[in-house]
């Protein structure tokens, strides 16, 4: 059961080990793109590339669903972003359990959106957790973990593309675990817990009130997706690039005042405690292009307010 692009690497991992993946469950087809047309998920795509049986329903509770589910007669079920709560019917059909790839050091970043706010936070690590699944939100015992280092310069994306390799080779290693019945059980500690819950149109947006690294850290955790925004001349400006400064605004600068504008170095913009150098931009309804780029066609001028 998978369906971003996360899930992907996991699922071809598991074909090449030599396990048989009997049905591959994901979300249903989605309309995109300004022309609203239907698109497969990832992960129905890559199950069919490897000649895979795909099952697109639209919920696990109806008991018609969960008696498929039983017909297959799954010994584990895998579970890797697929993007729904497996209701407690299912949890409990296959004899060797439902194992849950997750992108986080539980029991840290529970929750939908785990990778996003690890970056967003600043934290320097993160990781993969393999995982017994039970009726709560990512709270099962725990199988193997394995950390990485976040760079101060990544981006959601790329640490995202990190962990998804990272959780297919974790998931190989647990199931060999599982196969032979040496899977360890490790209670989660929950008083260590916290909670990564769904990005929302809030979220993206900057407050320029906040301290120059807290807003640095949030531009980089949401590129490629769903990109951090601003306001500019009552259009909404997207924010993909950024660095912090070590230039002071000048007493009294409103946060999100334009200071200075580079064709080499961007737009210094004042926040809470300092500065920072927006190095690519996206206008709404244009392109992403660099500062410098953006420049040359607006006439974004020293005191100028964003947001």
């Amino acid at each position: 059961m998978g369906t971003p692009d996360f899930a992907v690497p996991s699922l071809q991992a598991l074909v090449r080990a030599g396990h048989t993946a009997a049905l591959v469950i994901t979300q249903p087809d989605r309309p995109q793109g300004r022309g609203r047309r239907l698109q497969p998920p990832p992960v129905k795509k890559a199950a069919q590339v490897l000649d895979l049986p795909v099952w697109q329903p639209h919920g696990l509770k109806d008991p018609e669903v969960v008696a498929r589910l039983r017909e297959s007669d799954p010994e584990v079920i895998v579970v890797a972003a697929y993007g729904k709560i497996l209701p407690g019917a299912v949890l409990q059909l296959p004899p060797r359990g439902c194992i849950n790839v997750h992108a986080s050091l539980l029991p840290r970043y529970r929750g939908a959106a785990p990778i996003h706010w690890a970056v967003i936070d600043g934290a320097g690590e993160t990781g993969i957790t393999t995982m017994y699944m039970n009726e709560g939100l990512d709270t099962g015992d725990m199988i193997l973990q394995r950390s990485i280092k976040i760079g101060s310069d990544d981006t959601v994306g790329a640490v995202h593309d990190r962990l998804a390799q990272l959780g297919a080779d974790l998931l190989v290693e647990t199931l060999a675990l599982v196969e032979r019945g040496e899977a360890p059980r490790e209670p989660q500690e929950d008083h260590k817990s916290s909670y990564a819950p769904p990005l929302t149109r809030a979220d993206e947006l900057v407050n320029w009130n906040k301290p120059a690294p807290d807003i640095y850290n949030q531009i980089r955790g949401l590129n490629p997706w769903p990109g951090a925004r601003t306001f500019w001349d009552g259009q909404v400006l997207k924010i993909w690039g950024a660095r912090v400064s070590g230039e002071q605004a000048p007493p009294g600068s409103a946060p999100g005042l334009v200071l200075k504008v580079d064709y080499e170095k961007g737009i210094l913009v004042a926040a809470g405690d300092a500065t920072l150098w927006l190095t690519e931009v996206q206008l709404q309804g244009g392109r992403r292009l660099t500062a410098g780029d953006f420049l040359r066609g607006r006439s974004i001028q020293p005191g100028s307010l964003l947001g």
